[in-house]
């Protein structure tokens, strides 16, 4: 017989628009909808994911299942990928076919920023609690989204690993910052050349990228080969 830590985490996976961008959700726990204010059943509080960069949802799937069984599976647990930053399944294009004002920087910092806002505004009850928990650049944009709307109901912010300020003068953004800025058009070709492979060569290739990790989650290896998407880059 299974122990409780050893059953099954129930996890819904969704595709949406948000902001006009395709977003990868995924939720932890059996609430998929937390926007009707009349219905007694829902929990009162959320936790809530804001990704680092790349924000790609699928890396923090193993986290938040984790984070949802030290829970006691007592309160849902999201994560929200960057606006953009998902490869959307068949059929979904990255942007939706809608006014272009609603576009106007989404998958810039400052429209990344309103991308969640939106998110918990159509999606999350206003009387609805909220920890959230953010990684890296995600920190930034929690401190942004608690600035920008007071009026969120934020009874814990955790900073994970926070990249707040100064991120191009740092070592590595002083490597990032030409390449990803003014060098960014040359990696365009090969990343497209290399998105005709094969899934299961693209997964080798993270694999052997990733060979030095003493430990790799294997939804870290799924979730990277949307890098070999032009789109995403």
């Amino acid at each position: 017989m299974r122990s409780a830590s050893e059953e099954p985490v129930p996890l819904h996976e969704e595709f949406i628009y948000c902001c006009g961008a395709a977003t990868h959700v995924l939720k932890c726990g059996p609430w998929k909808d937390l926007s009707k204010d009349e219905s007694k059943s829902l929990p009162r509080l959320l936790f809530m994911i804001i990704p680092g960069n790349p924000g790609l949802a699928g890396y923090y799937r193993t986290f938040i299942q984790a984070l949802y069984r030290g829970l006691n599976q007592q309160y849902p647990v999201w994560v929200v990928s960057h606006a953009g930053h998902c490869k959307p399944p068949s059929g979904m294009e990255m942007i939706e076919d809608t006014d272009i004002k609603e576009l106007e920087d989404v998958f810039g910092l400052n429209g990344q920023v309103e991308h969640k806002l939106n998110f918990l505004k159509k999606n999350v009850s206003k009387d609805i609690k909220l920890v959230l928990i953010a990684h890296s650049i995600g920190c930034y944009i929690t401190l942004e989204m608690m600035k920008r709307a007071s009026e969120l109901q934020v009874l814990r912010s955790v900073l994970l690993f926070p990249t707040i300020e100064r991120m191009a003068q740092s070592p590595q953004g002083k490597l990032m910052t030409p390449l990803l800025c003014k060098l960014r058009y040359v990696l365009y070709m090969p990343v497209y050349l290399l998105s005709f492979l094969p899934e299961g060569v693209k997964a080798s290739l993270v694999r052997f990228a990733l060979r030095g990790m003493k430990t790799c989650d294997e939804s870290s290896i799924t979730t990277s080969v949307n890098l070999f998407s032009v789109d995403c880059i």
